[in-house]
């Protein structure tokens, strides 16, 4: 990777099925993903219902969760990703 490119950041959303938190929580996150990170991000949904495997392994307790996978360190949000603050601080684009 050249040094003056920008990483691509490895996301997982988990969410409980179509629940109203769990919407809000993808429409608000893709919102600012698109707006801040446009082409520079790969978002895996994961649907705690249909995939418990994933959520044993990733150590979820609580939904919607963000996890930040890279790059590093990785980090935890739970929540609607309304506070744009919050989420942008938790990726990593505002110190």
């Amino acid at each position: 990777m050249n040094i003056e490119e920008e990483p691509v950041y490895i996301l997982r959303l988990f969410v409980a099925g179509a629940s109203s938190k769990s919407v809000r929580a993808i429409n608000n996150l893709q919102g600012i993903l698109e707006d801040k990170l446009k082409n520079k991000y790969e978002m895996e949904i994961i649907d705690v219902h249909q995939q418990p495997e994933i959520v044993k392994s990733d150590d979820v307790v609580a939904v919607p969760m963000l996890i930040k996978k890279f790059p590093g360190p990785e980090r935890r949000l739970v929540g609607d990703m309304s506070d744009i603050q919050r989420v942008l601080r938790g990726l990593g684009l505002l110190v």
